[in-house]
């Protein structure tokens, strides 16, 4: 097999082509003749055949010269316009978001129809992966992150509190109640989300519960996983109204601790570069968002007020390090 060319042979060569000269093509790509006589020179010896015959002071092209005139200029062409899609996608048409999978689909996918009806014109990707981004080799205008918030060199704030308490089917609250009412958890099987901030474990801590040392447990690799084991009545699962205040509104999940106190964290994040915020796409989803914060949290205050619980705030980084 021959040598890979340089692709810039195929540049210079198309120029000249266009121009019928040297000088002309050098002008045009801002390099030397001698650059431009050399790449060509090297792309007629590896081809085998002249590509130019002089007419006069102009180069025309010889009949294989024009064939690959006409490959090169296709290929060329398409090159130009997928960078120029590229760009417009990025820059006005299109966002491209990337969320954690139970965000996606336990907050974000019921409230989007209202964005999208805002925003007719736009078209949305949304990417549901626990990974984040690298912005430096994908296309993608912003992720909405769960953790900590201890992201380098990027914009990173706040959108989501997760708001943590122990809950379960009301079926099995009864069951639980029945055996004792005083300490429901006692005989309770924990559900925990393998991917979560905080976990029985230390909420156990935090709050001063304790639990048998051989009680049973179940460990899911997703939110939305463990949060569907606890409405079938599997056990109780200690998870957050930002993926379940539905659930609680439609009864079909209850605190097992009324009056207990319900861990605050910040947990969700607007995370992009800087110069991301300057596109239309991103500001449009950023203040659509913070508008649907605002009322998601007037939802849980309207929860907390009907079981008499209080929010604290929790900053799991010091219990993280």
């Amino acid at each position: 097999m021959a040598r890979d060319t340089n692709l810039n042979a195929y540049l210079y060569f198309e120029s000249v082509s266009r121009r019928g000269s040297v000088a002309l093509a050098a002008e045009e790509l801002l390099v030397s003749p001698s650059a431009v006589s050399q790449q060509i020179k090297a792309l007629e010896l590896q081809m085998g055949i002249k590509l130019f015959r002089r007419s006069g002071r102009k180069l025309v092209l010889t009949l294989e010269g024009e064939q690959l005139y006409n490959a090169a200029s296709a290929a060329l062409g398409i090159l130009k316009n997928a960078k120029t899609n590229l760009s417009m996608t990025r820059e006005t048409t299109r966002l491209n978001l990337r969320v954690s999978p139970s965000f996606g689909v336990g907050w974000l996918a019921p409230r989007l129809s209202n964005f999208i009806a805002k925003h007719p014109n736009l078209d949305l990707r949304v990417d549901a992966a626990p990974d984040p981004t690298d912005f430096d080799r994908e296309i993608m205008d912003l992720d909405i992150r769960y953790g900590l918030g201890q992201w380098s060199g990027m914009h990173v704030e706040p959108m989501v509190h997760e708001y943590v308490l122990p809950l379960c089917s009301p079926g099995y609250f009864d069951v639980l109640t029945s055996k004792n009412q005083d300490d429901p958890l006692a005989s309770a099987r924990l559900i925990d989300s393998a991917r979560a901030l905080c976990q029985w474990d230390y909420w156990l801590l935090e709050t001063g519960q304790t639990t048998s040392a051989n009680q049973k447990k179940i460990l899911m690799d997703r939110s939305s996983m463990a949060i569907e084991l606890a409405i079938d009545g599997a056990g109780v699962v200690l998870e957050s109204l930002a993926l379940c205040a539905d659930a609680v509104d439609s009864g079909k999940l209850v605190p097992l601790l009324p009056n207990q106190n319900v861990f605050a964290i910040r947990a969700y994040w607007l995370v992009c570069p800087e110069r991301h915020l300057k596109r239309r796409a991103v500001k449009a989803f950023v203040d659509w968002m913070k508008v649907e914060v605002s009322v998601f949290d007037t939802q849980v205050n309207a929860i907390l007020d009907r079981y008499k619980m209080k929010k604290i705030s929790v900053d799991l980084k010091t219990y993280a390090n």
